[in-house]
Protein backbone atom coordinates (compact mmCIF):
# COMPACT_ATOMS: atom_id res chain seq x y z
CA UNK A 1 0.00 0.00 0.00
CA UNK A 2 0.97 3.82 -0.52
CA UNK A 3 -0.02 6.80 1.00
CA UNK A 4 -3.24 8.23 -0.59
CA UNK A 5 -2.49 11.18 -3.00
CA UNK A 6 -4.17 14.32 -2.15
CA UNK A 7 -6.63 16.18 -3.75
CA UNK A 8 -5.66 19.14 -6.14
CA UNK A 9 -8.55 21.84 -5.40
CA UNK A 10 -6.85 24.75 -4.19
CA UNK A 11 -8.46 25.99 -0.96
CA UNK A 12 -7.43 28.96 0.92
CA UNK A 13 -5.47 28.03 4.13
CA UNK A 14 -8.64 29.93 6.51
CA UNK A 15 -7.64 30.88 10.31
CA UNK A 16 -3.59 29.96 10.07
CA UNK A 17 -0.92 32.13 10.88
CA UNK A 18 1.96 32.50 7.96
CA UNK A 19 4.37 32.71 10.73
CA UNK A 20 2.94 29.94 12.63
CA UNK A 21 3.08 27.96 9.32
CA UNK A 22 6.54 28.78 8.23
CA UNK A 23 8.09 28.08 11.83
CA UNK A 24 6.99 24.67 11.70
CA UNK A 25 7.78 23.93 7.54
CA UNK A 26 11.48 24.74 8.77
CA UNK A 27 11.05 21.88 10.92
CA UNK A 28 9.92 19.42 8.30
CA UNK A 29 13.57 17.88 7.63
CA UNK A 30 13.85 16.68 11.36
CA UNK A 31 9.61 15.63 11.71
CA UNK A 32 11.12 12.02 11.72
CA UNK A 33 14.36 12.00 13.75
CA UNK A 34 13.04 11.11 17.38
CA UNK A 35 16.48 12.69 18.85
CA UNK A 36 15.76 15.72 17.03
CA UNK A 37 13.24 19.21 17.74
CA UNK A 38 10.26 17.33 17.51
CA UNK A 39 11.69 14.76 19.97
CA UNK A 40 8.88 15.75 22.62
CA UNK A 41 5.93 14.82 19.43
CA UNK A 42 7.64 10.87 19.82
CA UNK A 43 7.88 10.58 23.47
CA UNK A 44 4.39 11.41 24.35
CA UNK A 45 2.81 9.80 21.03
CA UNK A 46 1.92 6.53 22.83
CA UNK A 47 0.13 8.34 25.54
CA UNK A 48 -1.62 10.44 23.59
CA UNK A 49 -3.28 7.19 21.60
CA UNK A 50 -3.69 5.55 24.60
CA UNK A 51 -6.35 8.59 26.07
CA UNK A 52 -7.55 8.31 22.57
CA UNK A 53 -8.16 4.40 22.47
CA UNK A 54 -9.59 4.02 25.51
CA UNK A 55 -12.41 6.37 25.13
CA UNK A 56 -13.60 5.53 21.39
CA UNK A 57 -13.89 2.22 19.41
CA UNK A 58 -11.10 3.40 16.10
CA UNK A 59 -11.82 0.25 14.63
CA UNK A 60 -13.38 0.97 11.42
CA UNK A 61 -14.21 4.44 12.38
CA UNK A 62 -13.15 7.31 9.75
CA UNK A 63 -10.46 9.63 11.78
CA UNK A 64 -9.08 13.13 10.73
CA UNK A 65 -6.06 14.42 12.24
CA UNK A 66 -5.87 17.82 12.51
CA UNK A 67 -2.85 20.40 12.55
CA UNK A 68 -0.97 16.74 11.95
CA UNK A 69 2.20 17.70 11.17
CA UNK A 70 4.87 14.83 9.90
CA UNK A 71 2.27 12.53 10.78
CA UNK A 72 3.62 10.85 14.03
CA UNK A 73 0.19 10.82 15.74
CA UNK A 74 -1.60 10.01 12.60
CA UNK A 75 0.52 6.39 11.46
CA UNK A 76 -0.17 5.57 14.66
CA UNK A 77 -4.04 6.00 14.76
CA UNK A 78 -3.52 4.61 10.87
CA UNK A 79 -1.95 1.15 12.65
CA UNK A 80 -5.95 1.06 14.65
CA UNK A 81 -8.42 3.21 12.27
CA UNK A 82 -10.82 2.14 9.30
CA UNK A 83 -9.79 5.21 7.74
CA UNK A 84 -6.92 8.51 8.78
CA UNK A 85 -7.00 11.66 6.91
CA UNK A 86 -4.54 14.16 7.73
CA UNK A 87 -4.41 17.72 6.97
CA UNK A 88 -2.05 20.82 8.19
CA UNK A 89 -1.53 24.18 6.76
CA UNK A 90 2.10 23.71 5.92
CA UNK A 91 3.33 22.35 2.74
CA UNK A 92 6.49 21.17 3.86
CA UNK A 93 5.29 18.90 6.63
CA UNK A 94 2.69 17.57 5.00
CA UNK A 95 5.21 16.30 2.26
CA UNK A 96 6.86 15.16 4.95
CA UNK A 97 3.57 12.74 5.79
CA UNK A 98 3.37 11.67 2.90
CA UNK A 99 7.37 10.42 1.85
CA UNK A 100 7.20 8.83 5.55
CA UNK A 101 3.31 7.25 5.45
CA UNK A 102 4.26 5.83 1.85
CA UNK A 103 7.55 3.83 3.56
CA UNK A 104 5.79 2.81 6.31
CA UNK A 105 2.90 1.69 4.15
CA UNK A 106 -0.07 3.17 5.48
CA UNK A 107 -2.99 4.31 3.10
CA UNK A 108 -3.08 7.56 5.09
CA UNK A 109 -5.00 10.79 3.09
CA UNK A 110 -3.13 13.42 3.45
CA UNK A 111 -3.62 17.27 2.83
CA UNK A 112 -2.66 20.61 2.71
CA UNK A 113 -6.42 22.29 4.44
CA UNK A 114 -7.28 23.53 7.78
CA UNK A 115 -10.11 22.30 9.52
CA UNK A 116 -12.64 24.84 8.60
CA UNK A 117 -11.91 24.34 4.67
CA UNK A 118 -12.38 20.58 5.06
CA UNK A 119 -15.56 21.05 7.30
CA UNK A 120 -17.22 22.81 4.26
CA UNK A 121 -15.82 19.86 1.97
CA UNK A 122 -16.65 16.98 3.98
CA UNK A 123 -19.03 17.92 6.95
CA UNK A 124 -20.46 15.52 9.48
CA UNK A 125 -18.63 12.81 7.73
CA UNK A 126 -15.54 11.76 10.63
CA UNK A 127 -16.26 9.42 13.87
CA UNK A 128 -13.31 11.03 15.51
CA UNK A 129 -11.49 14.10 15.48
CA UNK A 130 -8.36 14.41 16.67
CA UNK A 131 -6.63 18.01 16.83
CA UNK A 132 -3.61 17.75 19.37
CA UNK A 133 -1.24 21.11 20.31
CA UNK A 134 -3.11 23.26 17.86
CA UNK A 135 -5.34 25.83 19.42
CA UNK A 136 -2.12 27.42 20.79
CA UNK A 137 -1.19 28.24 17.55
CA UNK A 138 -4.49 29.69 15.44
CA UNK A 139 -5.12 33.21 15.08
CA UNK A 140 -9.00 32.06 16.18
CA UNK A 141 -10.19 29.26 18.15
CA UNK A 142 -13.49 29.25 18.41
CA UNK A 143 -13.53 28.91 14.32
CA UNK A 144 -11.31 25.92 15.11
CA UNK A 145 -13.55 24.36 17.31
CA UNK A 146 -16.18 25.12 15.24
CA UNK A 147 -14.80 23.29 12.09
CA UNK A 148 -13.85 20.51 14.28
CA UNK A 149 -17.76 20.26 15.96
CA UNK A 150 -18.84 20.59 11.94
CA UNK A 151 -16.69 17.56 10.94
CA UNK A 152 -18.09 15.13 13.56
CA UNK A 153 -20.86 12.85 12.62
CA UNK A 154 -23.54 12.89 15.18
CA UNK A 155 -22.04 10.84 18.45
CA UNK A 156 -18.90 11.45 17.01
CA UNK A 157 -15.91 11.86 19.35
CA UNK A 158 -13.60 14.99 19.54
CA UNK A 159 -10.19 14.93 21.23
CA UNK A 160 -7.69 17.72 21.87
CA UNK A 161 -4.85 18.85 23.64
CA UNK A 162 -3.37 21.86 24.33
CA UNK A 163 -1.63 24.05 27.09
CA UNK A 164 -2.91 25.38 30.41
CA UNK A 165 -2.29 29.40 30.72
CA UNK A 166 -1.04 28.77 33.99
CA UNK A 167 2.43 30.13 35.30
CA UNK A 168 3.76 26.90 35.75
CA UNK A 169 2.94 25.89 31.98
CA UNK A 170 5.04 29.69 31.28
CA UNK A 171 8.01 27.99 33.67
CA UNK A 172 8.04 24.95 32.46
CA UNK A 173 7.08 24.72 28.59
CA UNK A 174 8.58 28.40 27.86
CA UNK A 175 11.36 28.74 30.13
CA UNK A 176 12.41 25.24 30.60
CA UNK A 177 11.68 23.30 27.28
CA UNK A 178 12.49 26.08 25.06
CA UNK A 179 15.62 27.97 26.88
CA UNK A 180 17.09 25.95 29.19
CA UNK A 181 16.31 22.09 28.62
CA UNK A 182 16.23 23.32 24.93
CA UNK A 183 14.12 20.13 24.06
CA UNK A 184 11.96 22.61 21.49
CA UNK A 185 13.36 25.63 19.43
CA UNK A 186 13.03 28.57 21.25
CA UNK A 187 9.81 30.84 20.41
CA UNK A 188 7.84 27.60 19.82
CA UNK A 189 5.40 28.62 22.55
CA UNK A 190 3.31 32.36 22.76
CA UNK A 191 1.99 32.32 26.52
CA UNK A 192 -0.55 34.94 25.59
CA UNK A 193 -2.30 31.82 23.47
CA UNK A 194 -2.46 29.42 25.83
CA UNK A 195 -6.09 28.05 26.70
CA UNK A 196 -7.22 27.39 30.57
CA UNK A 197 -9.53 24.17 30.90
CA UNK A 198 -12.27 26.22 31.78
CA UNK A 199 -12.20 28.72 29.11
CA UNK A 200 -11.83 25.82 26.75
CA UNK A 201 -14.88 24.07 28.35
CA UNK A 202 -16.89 26.83 28.23
CA UNK A 203 -16.29 27.23 24.31
CA UNK A 204 -16.65 23.63 23.20
CA UNK A 205 -20.35 24.03 25.06
CA UNK A 206 -20.70 26.88 23.36
CA UNK A 207 -20.06 25.55 20.03
CA UNK A 208 -22.85 22.34 20.46
CA UNK A 209 -20.11 19.56 22.24
CA UNK A 210 -20.18 17.71 25.75
CA UNK A 211 -17.04 17.82 27.33
CA UNK A 212 -16.50 14.38 28.89
CA UNK A 213 -13.54 14.42 30.35
CA UNK A 214 -10.32 16.80 31.10
CA UNK A 215 -7.24 15.11 32.08
CA UNK A 216 -3.73 16.75 33.13
CA UNK A 217 -0.52 14.90 30.81
CA UNK A 218 2.77 15.23 32.58
CA UNK A 219 5.93 14.91 29.82
CA UNK A 220 9.04 13.26 31.54
CA UNK A 221 11.84 14.14 29.59
CA UNK A 222 14.52 11.89 31.54
CA UNK A 223 12.15 8.86 31.01
CA UNK A 224 11.24 9.65 27.64
CA UNK A 225 7.16 9.57 28.09
CA UNK A 226 4.24 11.46 28.92
CA UNK A 227 1.86 10.41 31.64
CA UNK A 228 -2.03 11.35 32.10
CA UNK A 229 -2.80 12.53 35.57
CA UNK A 230 -5.48 14.63 37.26
CA UNK A 231 -4.03 17.72 37.11
CA UNK A 232 -3.96 19.78 34.38
CA UNK A 233 -1.92 22.89 34.82
CA UNK A 234 0.25 22.67 32.28
CA UNK A 235 -0.77 20.27 29.08
CA UNK A 236 -4.21 18.88 29.31
CA UNK A 237 -6.04 16.47 26.72
CA UNK A 238 -9.67 16.80 26.48
CA UNK A 239 -12.54 14.85 24.86
CA UNK A 240 -15.73 16.13 23.94
CA UNK A 241 -18.63 14.13 22.08
CA UNK A 242 -21.54 15.52 19.40
CA UNK A 243 -24.38 14.13 21.31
Amino acid sequence: MTAIPSSSMAVPLHNSDPREIGKFGALAGTWWDPQGPSRPLHEINECRLDFIRQRTPLQNARVVDVGCGGGILTEALARHAGAVTGVDASSEVIGVAREHAAQSALPINYEVLTAEALAVREPASFDCVICMELLEHVPDVTSLLRALKDLLKPGGDLFLSTLNRSPRAWLETVVAAEYVLKLLPQGTHDYRKFVRPHELAAMLRTTGLTVREIRGMRYQPWRARAVLIPDPSVNYLVHARLD
